[in-house]
């Protein structure tokens, strides 16, 4: 009982995916970065800033949690595109710990506002301010080259990487509708978290949403109590 307790309090959630999901997005975080560096080869001049390494956490949105509402196209587009933007403003207007916070911090508040939160714009911004005399010297131009490329290049990837497999389809607009649920699925019976594991368990693919706001949202869309694993 102590050990689930710790279990809850770190926040390590059940989320049994298989262990072919954990490799596909594994290949898929590899291929996303190798095509960045590729590509950027082609079309950046300073090898140093091929790739920004806010990219590697996009890669782990977009291909360890494909659906999740942070990594989709709009959250990816805009929110890397509007902090670089942030962030060349930050770095050339204020100075240096201010411009780092207020990049971070003005980031975050208009992605907010522009709908498209997605946590890797904060480390976008931020490496417009502290990225080096490299990046200090492209300027806006940062905004372009590499940013745009990296964003832009991560998505084709992610779209097509994976259309390859049927449950993981990117964006989520792309996801085949389930029309055959069993009628009695409807019927909202009492659940608790042996039901939510075995749900996650046939979805396979990892839900960026913790077990304890999934069975709230279950509590306030039926009316019905629900059982905690914290409990």
């Amino acid at each position: 009982m102590q050990i689930k307790k710790i279990i809850y309090y770190l926040g390590i959630d059940a989320n049994p995916v298989s262990h072919l999901e954990k490799i596909i997005s594994g290949i898929g975080g590899f291929l996303s970065i190798f095509s960045i560096i590729y590509i950027s080869s082609l079309y950046v001049g300073v090898e140093a800033v091929y790739v920004i390494p806010s990219m590697g956490a996009s890669a782990v949105l977009l291909f360890a949690a494909p659906h999740s509402a942070l990594g989709q196209l709009w959250n990816v587009i805009g929110g890397h595109l509007i902090s670089a933007a942030i962030g060349v403003t930050c770095a050339r207007y204020l100075p240096g710990g201010i411009a780092a916070a207020a990049s971070v911090g003005l980031a975050i508040g208009v992605m907010y506002y522009a709908r498209c939160l997605h946590p890797p714009g904060g480390a976008t911004a931020l490496s417009a301010v502290i990225g080096g005399p490299h990046i200090h010297a492209l300027g806006y131009e940062y905004i372009l080259t590499p940013i745009a490329i990296n964003t832009v290049t991560i998505l084709l990837v992610a779209v097509l990487f994976n259309a390859l497999f049927r449950w993981r389809r990117y964006p989520t607009f792309l996801i085949p509708k389930e029309s055959d649920l069993d009628s009695a699925h409807k019927d909202y019976a009492p659940v608790d978290h042996a039901n939510f594991v075995y749900a996650l368990s046939q979805m396979d693919t990892f839900i960026d949403v913790t077990e304890d706001d999934l069975l709230k949202i279950y509590q306030l869309a039926t009316g019905r109590e629900v059982i905690s694993n914290s409990k």
